[in-house]
């Protein structure tokens, strides 16, 4: 039996760790807007994680409780550095809702 060409190959849950599936805070002036008036931070994920790893890996790094989470997959630019071409790499976007009364104070 064949596998499909199109068929991923997922890392389990259970290796999936927190600090692994989320990578970093995106800052930017529409995300701190987002932080201080919706309550919603941003963040660049793992590229494999789904959102039910990115909801318990944020719920288990900072101890808050999720309302809802976005997902985006942002499409590297096509970037060019005299005749040479290339892309930049792609990248998962996660916007994650918080729940009334939480946050993160490191990104206040």
């Amino acid at each position: 039996m064949k596998r499909s060409v199109l068929a991923r190959k997922r890392i389990p849950v259970a290796t999936m760790e927190p600090y692994r599936v989320v990578r970093k805070p995106h800052v930017s002036e529409k995300t701190t807007d987002l932080i201080q008036n919706h309550n919603t931070y941003v963040f660049e994920v793992d590229m494999e994680a789904t959102k039910v790893d990115i909801r318990e890996a944020i719920a288990h790094i900072w101890n808050v409780k999720v309302k809802g989470i976005r997902i985006i997959n942002v499409r590297g630019k096509a970037k060019r550095m005299g005749r040479i071409s290339g892309f930049a790499r792609s990248w998962k976007k996660a916007i994650v809702t918080l729940a009334e009364g939480q946050g993160i104070e490191v990104l206040r």
